[in-house]
């Protein structure tokens, strides 16, 4: 079958893993070694700078390590006005909104409401049928780790396509069981459970799952469970609402190499629906990702079962040894490795990384997405040295102890 690139979780380091398994073992890591703070600071600034060089029009990034945080920037944040990317900026997060529809999956699997082996029929029955497609065969577990086979819809919108696509189409309303709907004309990629490929339709069924196991819109849940424990006040689902909230960066979409950037900022995010629709800031995003892994919010069984890894088939001529959880993945690096999901919509990239211990993130927002080959290349080699360099430290020793904390939503 053909080979697709999807939206919602293309950008380089959207989150892959190193052969290590995900349930990763407590103890044995050396003490951490951590740069001086000056250095820290030198490491984010000059990769925004370097990312504007390579042509992304905006970027903003954040790091923290050991309560130290840096918050950088570069660019311009409205090419038409010269205005500058501001700092703590809305964006939208595209396929990182995947991780937090994980964590409410898992937080109900912990409350005894779910089982990741219930398959997906026995919630939804009869809307993963026909052309092949069966959801008596295909479990929780495999939608939330892209093993289901399901074909990805996001290849079908005619929205992501081109400039001409997304004028007609920017405003349209989407449903839950529309992009499923057009999942289903497809026959699936593989039987479920003998491959992994990435696939936005697995994660706009869980979203349907959360609401049919809860009776609340899987944004609702993610709202009650995630949101407001942790006071992500500036992380949102934008509905039918193509605006950012102010003050945001445009977005800038090219679509032919050499072309121009054209502005995508305005977008109706419900046809990303559970696959990517959030919106957030650098401060809010990296809050989140501390607590996940500082186990606020999975209990420890969840935990392990959010970092079991597979390997990421498809992946593997570009991130070689790349590995997928349930909504997270692990990128290897010369100190180890780190956790990660990143994504993007029109004209917006996004790219984080996390320690194990959680005692460092980075997160940075790209507000331009390039369409030469090269050019993207480029920015995904020099967006990963960065998150490699912070989670490694300035010698290259372990950025933290070889640990997933757990507990129960312990947020204060």
């Amino acid at each position: 079958m053909r080979r697709h690139r999807g939206r919602w979780g293309r950008v380089g380091r959207w989150g892959t893993a190193v052969a290590v398994t995900a349930a990763v073992v407590a103890g044995g890591a050396p003490p951490a070694v951590a740069a001086p703070p000056g250095d820290r600071g030198r490491q984010i600034h000059a990769a925004v700078d370097d990312l504007h060089a390579l042509g992304i029009t905006g970027v903003q990034g954040l790091a923290r390590v050991d309560s130290v945080t840096t918050r950088a920037r570069a660019g311009v944040g409205d090419l038409r006005r010269g205005t500058p990317v501001p700092l703590g900026g809305y964006f939208r997060m595209g396929s990182n909104t995947k991780t937090f529809v994980s964590v409410a999956v898992l937080q109900l699997v912990g409350e005894g409401r779910l089982s990741l082996d219930d398959t997906v029929d026995r919630w939804l029955p009869g809307v993963v049928t026909g052309n092949g497609n069966d959801g008596r065969t295909i479990t929780v577990r495999q939608l939330l780790q892209h093993t289901s086979g399901l074909y990805n819809y996001t290849n079908d919108l005619a929205v992501v396509g081109s400039f001409a696509g997304y004028r007609a189409h920017r405003f349209d309303h989407y449903t839950a069981a529309d992009v499923v709907a057009l999942a289903m004309k497809h026959e699936p990629e593989f039987a479920p459970g003998t491959r992994w490929d990435y696939s936005n339709t697995n994660y706009v069924l869980a979203g349907m799952l959360i609401e049919r196991v809860t009776g609340r819109a899987w944004a609702t849940e993610v709202r009650a469970r995630i949101l407001q424990p942790l006071g992500l006040r500036h992380t949102l689902m934008p509905g039918d609402r193509p605006y950012l909230p102010v003050p945001h960066a445009r977005a800038y979409q090219q679509w032919e190499p050499g072309g121009e950037m054209t502005d995508t900022t305005l977008f109706n995010a419900t046809v990303a629906d559970a696959a990517g629709s959030l919106i957030t800031t650098p401060g809010d995003l990296a809050r989140f990702w501390q607590a996940l892994q500082r186990g606020r919010l999975l209990h420890p069984r969840e935990m392990a079962a959010m970092h079991r890894t597979v390997l990421a088939e498809s992946r593997q001529d570009s991130e070689p040894g790349s590995r997928y959880g349930l909504g997270i993945a692990y990128i290897p690096t010369r100190c180890g490795g780190y956790w990660s999901h990143g994504g993007d919509v029109l004209g917006v990239s996004t790219a984080n990384a996390v320690s194990a211990d959680g005692a460092r993130v980075v997160v940075l927002s790209l507000t331009a997405q390039l369409a030469d080959e090269e050019a993207g290349l480029a920015v995904r080699r020099r967006t990963s040295q960065l998150m490699e360099d912070v989670m490694c430290g300035h010698d290259g020793t372990a950025a933290g102890p070889d640990t997933v904390r757990s507990g129960w939503r312990d947020v204060a």
